[in-house]
């Protein structure tokens, strides 16, 4: 196996309940190929992505 992780699972908790502390509605976090924890965070809303198609209504019958 590889080496074992260089932060805890309680670090991204802690990461993440700092970011939102802090005033931010919108964390993001991601853990980098060198196994950085980089934080991507703002205050404004996320974009509505829930678009639905006709396609996804032909395909799917609208239960999405």
């Amino acid at each position: 196996m590889g080496n074992p992780a260089r932060f805890t699972e309680q670090d991204v908790k802690r990461a993440m309940k700092g970011a939102k502390a802090a005033g931010f509605t919108r964390v993001r976090l991601h853990i980098d190929p060198l196994g950085n924890i980089v934080i991507d965070a703002g205050t404004e809303p996320m974009e509505d992505h829930s678009y639905v198609s006709a396609l996804d209504l032909r395909m799917f019958g609208g239960s999405r």
